[in-house]
């Protein structure tokens, strides 16, 4: 069977080609990609080449976001049957290291993870008409959620598991700094979680409009109303919880000296060596945690997506055909006018 792929070579060096898929062996299904949205990840290795020490070294098919229509299913597949809609786990921890062994399967030493170029051979992705999965990747949803909301299953489960690190949010006071596709839905986590004041800033006033649909209750454009959060640092800060989304380094100064003494903040967006202030972590003994990924809350994001828990929908500002994936990347890109982007697939 024939599928179109959507192929990185190089930095801006994008191509729709056709390969050919098999038939689904055992635990194994046929899914029809239907949507799959754009990550930063995704971004950064078509304008860059990738991030960090992870290059791109050899063509790979991006996209970790993604779900569709099960096809056909192979021997011994119970969990699904042809027709049902899922969304895909783009994690496929090995099981068996030290980390599995423990439960902590987000930092599987072996991880294959759709999209990435991590490993060499690079583990290809989901933008493409049809794939190959693993049966246990997939998460059903009913016939009341989009294909598209539930392309959006992945970020949201970074997000929720952002937010078991940060605790109990029931009638917290929230800030997030970033409102990209993951500091919208962080905001919309909080807020399903119980928080009461959920402030969101931005440099881009578009984003921040979708943050305010997604549950903020109040934003902040830092590029002209910065003096704002000032307001926040009275008496050793405000927040009980910040998490900090966008990677930029004032971002960062902002939520420690807006969160409140034994605040807590979630370190989501990355980025490289950076300075900060330890003497004010140190003195209002703020705990500092990072976030990686995701394992059972995939899972947990479906059911929110699907039980209409959370709406996805204000997240997703543009949706392009496979055809016109550059098109789509440009867009993503572009943070005056786009939150997620997705393509779509025949």
């Amino acid at each position: 069977m024939q599928t179109r792929v959507c192929r990185l070579f190089d930095k801006h060096d994008i191509r729709i080609e056709t390969d050919t898929v098999g038939e689904p062996g055992p635990g194994e299904v046929l899914v029809a990609i239907g949507a799959g949205g754009i990550c930063g990840s995704d971004l950064h290795y078509y304008h860059d080449g990738g991030f960090g020490p992870i290059r791109v070294k050899e063509p790979i098919i991006l996209g970790h976001e993604v779900a569709g229509t099960v096809q056909a299913v192979g021997e011994g597949v119970t969990n699904v049957q042809p027709g049902d809609r899922v969304a895909l786990n783009p994690s496929r921890p090995c099981g068996n290291c030290r980390y599995c062994d423990v439960g902590q399967y987000n930092h599987c030493l072996n991880m294959r993870f759709y999209g990435s170029a991590m490993r060499f051979p690079h583990e290809q992705g989901g933008f493409r008409d049809r794939i190959i999965a693993e049966a246990v990747q997939c998460e059903t949803v009913s016939e009341g959620t989009s294909i598209a909301e539930a392309a959006c299953s992945e970020p949201l489960a970074v997000c929720v598991h952002a937010a078991n690190q940060a605790g109990d949010l029931q009638g917290a006071r929230v800030l997030v700094t970033g409102s990209g596709p993951i500091g919208a839905l962080c905001a919309a986590v909080a807020r399903q979680r119980g928080a009461v004041e959920v402030v969101v800033t931005d440099l881009q006033d578009a984003t921040l409009a979708v943050a305010a649909r997604m549950g903020a209750t109040q934003t902040v454009n830092v590029a002209r109303d910065g003096a704002t959060m000032e307001t926040f640092t009275a008496d050793k800060g405000h927040f009980d919880v910040a998490f900090e989304c966008s990677a930029a380094p004032a971002a960062l100064r902002t939520a420690i000296t807006t969160v409140r003494p034994k605040g807590t903040i979630v370190q989501v967006g990355v980025t490289g060596d950076i300075a900060i202030p330890l003497n004010l972590i140190v003195s209002k003994e703020i705990a500092l945690k990072g976030t990686h990924r995701f394992h059972p809350e995939f899972a947990e994001a479906v059911r929110l997506i699907d039980s209409g828990a959370i709406d996805v929908k204000p997240i997703i500002t543009g949706s392009y055909p496979l055809e016109q994936a550059l098109e789509a990347f440009e867009a993503a890109g572009d943070r005056t006018r786009s939150v997620k982007v997705h393509l779509t697939f025949a």
